[in-house]
């Protein structure tokens, strides 16, 4: 019989994301995208582009990189006002620019990632940014800053493998002080969402619903949430 008590809590305390260096699972699925990460400063190019579908861990490995070279973070709606900011000082540091693409087709945007991609390159310094698909499958406005940024280095963090999503389960329910059986973990995985997101929502379900019914997170718990997913 599976005792209650390693799978309760009695409160829902919230619980953030973790984006340290500890906290990033290294599998072959994001193993080259890491290694170009630990790379940092010896890059052949300023400018790395980093991409992949939604939920694969981007910006938490960009997180990473952020944390390893204090560069600082931009959004993506304010790189034009950055960028003047930063020449105006004639002082540019390591920058990260997360989602990118979505400044892509938008004039006044890729003309701030214009600026700023010459301010980073003129200053020598290095800059990481990610998207969701590369540079060649992106619609430009500027050529200039197309050729420029099909030019950067780019890495591929590819979705999750079943040995990420494995690590990812076990960790999501122990920051949540819950047990599970490899059972469970076994179950989920080849029929859950191949996502990061996805595994962070089925853990806070699987929580959520075992508190309220007084159950012990089993299989058949886990199935009565995908099945409700599904539906």
């Amino acid at each position: 019989m599976q005792s209650q008590k390693n799978t309760q809590i009695p409160l829902d305390l919230g619980h953030r994301t973790a984006f340290g260096r500890e906290n990033f699972l290294v599998t072959e699925s994001n193993s080259e995208a890491v290694a170009w990460v630990d790379k940092w400063p010896a890059w052949p190019t300023p400018v790395t582009i980093l991409y992949g579908p939604a939920a694969s861990g981007k910006s938490h490995l960009l997180s990473v990189w952020c944390d390893k070279t204090n560069a600082s973070s931009i959004s993506p709606h304010v790189v034009a006002d950055y960028s003047r900011t930063q020449l105006e000082r004639k002082k540019i540091t390591p920058v990260a620019v997360d989602r990118a693409d979505f400044l892509i087709g938008d004039i006044e945007g890729e003309r701030g990632l214009f600026h700023l991609y010459n301010a980073v390159k003129e200053s020598g310094a290095t800059m990481m940014m990610t998207s969701c698909v590369p540079p060649s499958e992106l619609d430009f406005v500027l050529p200039d800053l197309s050729s420029r940024l099909r030019a950067a280095q780019t890495v591929r963090i590819n979705p999750p493998d079943d040995t990420l999503l494995s690590a990812v389960l076990v960790k999501l329910f122990a920051d949540r002080q819950l047990k599970v059986s490899t059972d469970v973990i076994r179950y989920l995985v080849p029929r859950m969402e191949r996502s990061l997101d996805a595994a962070v929502k089925l853990v806070a379900d699987a929580d959520k619903l075992a508190l309220s019914e007084k159950k012990a997170i089993t299989v058949p718990l886990v199935r009565q949430i995908l099945m409700k997913n599904l539906g």
